[in-house]
């Protein structure tokens, strides 16, 4: 399994952007998919999981009601889409798949699978 995010930028207060990942290889409906960020001098979190399965989602309590996780299978692509972002959520941020089910907070070590990551600047 391949990870390539995109979408990622420098936008405003309240700005709106929306990160894509593209999946090499989607045949297995356990995956777990997630997005994490790492800002500088912090460790990494998770802010979104998604269940390829099922399709429940789990959001960080920081980002609940303005980021939405989401997948097109037809695609292969996870996507998050993130509105009236905050300067508190500029980092690095990262697509991962885990051959498991969605557990948070989740464990870093359960992701096999990460992509290269896309900045996210709000100033």
């Amino acid at each position: 399994v391949q990870l390539v995010e995109s979408g990622g930028g420098s936008v405003e207060p309240g700005g709106t952007l929306r990160l894509s990942c593209d999946v090499s290889r989607y045949t297995y409906s356990g995956y777990c998919m997630g997005w994490f960020r790492q800002a500088a001098g912090k460790e990494r979190e998770g802010v979104a999981l998604l269940s390829i399965h099922s399709g429940r989602t789990v959001y960080a309590d920081s980002v609940k009601g303005r980021f939405t996780i989401s997948q097109d299978n037809a695609k292969n692509t996870l996507y998050l889409q993130m509105n009236s972002l905050k300067p508190e959520d500029a980092a690095m941020y990262y697509c991962a798949a885990a051959t498991s089910v969605c557990n948070w907070p989740p464990a870093l070590g359960s992701y096999n699978y990460w992509g290269q990551g896309t900045q996210v600047t709000v100033s």
